[in-house]
C-alpha cells in the first residue's frame, strides 16, 4: 500500500464541565463528546526518502514539530521505526482555534492513517496511549462518536448516539486561546455545575429535549465575559429555533440543535445573510 486517506471528524461538547484544578497543573473535566460531520481530510502516502514531511494550504498550520499531526507521526515512527518516510498532506475544513478538537482529530487521523499504511497491525489502545502524550483530546478523537469523558479527557466510556437531528455551527470571526480561558476558570468558585448524569441517562433513554435542556459548558463563564459575540450567537439561535444553542470547548465556535431539518436549513440561510465574518455549517452527528 502506497497511499490511504483518512477522513478527521471535528467534535462538539453537548456538557462541559470543570471539577478541579489538580496539583499538577491539569484540570479534571466531565464532558460529553460528540462527533459530527465536518471534517479534515489527510492523504498519507509513503516516500523512499525517511523522515516526516507535512503539506497544507493553510498558511496559519505549522508544518514542524508543533503540529500534532507532526507529533503524532514521530510516536508512531518511534515505537515502529520505518525505512521509509511519509508526506502527509492535509486538507483543512474544520475552523482553527475553534473549540472543536481540530488539531486532535488530525492528529488522531495519524495514528489510524500510519497504522493502516505501514500495516502496523496497532490496537485502538496502542494509538490512545501514544495519543494522550501529545494531547488530552486525541484519545477521544482516536475513538470518535459519543463518549464520557473524564480525568483529563484521557477516561473515556461509550455512549448511545443522540437521536436524529441538525447542527448549526458557526464559528465567529475570532480565536480563543484555551489556555487564557483555563487560566482563567476558578473550578472552585463555580456556581453551576452541568447534569453531565442526567444527560448520561438522556442519551441512553434515546430523549432528544432531555439531553438539549441539559446543555451547559462553565467554560462560557470565562469566554464569553472576554467575547460578547459569542453570547449574541447563542441567542440568535435560540431565536431560529433551535432546541438549545451552545459554546463548544473553549470557544469562540457556538452550535444549535435542531429536530427538524427545514428549520435548521432556514436558521442557517438567516444566519448566513445576517454575519459575514464567521463560517458556518449545517450538519449531523457521527
Amino acid at each position: 500500500m502506497e497511499q490511504v486517506v483518512r477522513k478527521a471528524y471535528a467534535k462538539i461538547n453537548l456538557g462541559l464541565d470543570v471539577i478541579r484544578r489538580r496539583p499538577d497543573g491539569y484540570h479534571e473535566v466531565k464532558m460529553i463528546m460528540q462527533t459530527v460531520n465536518l471534517y479534515d481530510e489527510l492523504l498519507f502516502k509513503k516516500e523512499t526518502e525517511p523522515g516526516i514531511r507535512i503539506v497544507t494550504e493553510c498558511a496559519e498550520i505549522p508544518t514542524d514539530q508543533n503540529n500534532l499531526i507532526y507529533k503524532a507521526a514521530a510516536a508512531v515512527m518511534e515505537r515502529y521505526p520505518q525505512p521509509v518516510g511519509v508526506t502527509i498532506t492535509l486538507k483543512k475544513q474544520i475552523p482553527i482555534a475553534a473549540g472543536m478538537a481540530g488539531g486532535s482529530t488530525d492528529g488522531a487521523a495519524v495514528f489510524h492513517g500510519l497504522n493502516e499504511l505501514f500495516e502496523l497491525s496497532m490496537t485502538v489502545e496502542e494509538m490512545c496511549e501514544m495519543g494522550v502524550k501529545i494531547g488530552a483530546d486525541v484519545p477521544y478523537c482516536i475513538i470518535g462518536g459519543t463518549a464520557l469523558s473524564e480525568g483529563i479527557g484521557e477516561k473515556l466510556t461509550p455512549l448511545p448516539v443522540p437521536p436524529e437531528c441538525y447542527v448549526l455551527i458557526v464559528k465567529p470571526a475570532i480565536s480563543v486561546s484555551t489556555k487564557f480561558v483555563y487560566e482563567n476558570l476558578h473550578a472552585d468558585k463555580l456556581k453551576y455545575h452541568p447534569d453531565i448524569e442526567g444527560m448520561v441517562k438522556a442519551l441512553w433513554e434515546k430523549d432528544l429535549s432531555g439531553i438539549t435542556e441539559r446543555m451547559e459548558n462553565v467554560l462560557e463563564t470565562v469566554t464569553i465575559k472576554e467575547y460578547p459575540v459569542i453570547r449574541e450567537i447563542k441567542v440568535q439561535m435560540l431565536a431560529l429555533g433551535a432546541e438549545n444553542a451552545l459554546m463548544s470547548g473553549s470557544g469562540p465556535t457556538v452550535f444549535g440543535i435542531f429536530a427538524e431539518k427545514e428549520q435548521a436549513k432556514q436558521a442557517y440561510g438567516k444566519l448566513k445573510q445576517m454575519r459575514t465574518e464567521k463560517e458556518i455549517f449545517l450538519t449531523t452527528f457521527v
